[in-house]
């Protein structure tokens, strides 16, 4: 286990919410999925787990540039 930070999250059009993420240690940066959407078909998409950027986020990166967690 790793500690992070994070950096922001939003909300897929799917209705899924998404967290990302950065650890500490390596600089990497992760995203989760926080909780599914009701109305999401995506088998990717499953609660308390990663996702890879290749899986429709192009969009989502430039949220997260904007926004910044404290």
């Amino acid at each position: 286990m790793s500690l992070v930070r994070l950096l922001g999250f939003t909300t897929l059009t799917c209705g899924c919410v998404i967290g990302r993420y950065r650890e500490v240690a390596t600089h990497r940066e992760l995203v989760y999925v926080e909780e599914k959407g009701d109305a999401c078909q995506s088998h990717g998409h499953r609660r308390n787990h990663t996702i890879s950027s290749g899986t429709g986020l192009q969009g989502v990166t430039a949220i997260f540039a904007g926004s910044k967690a404290s």
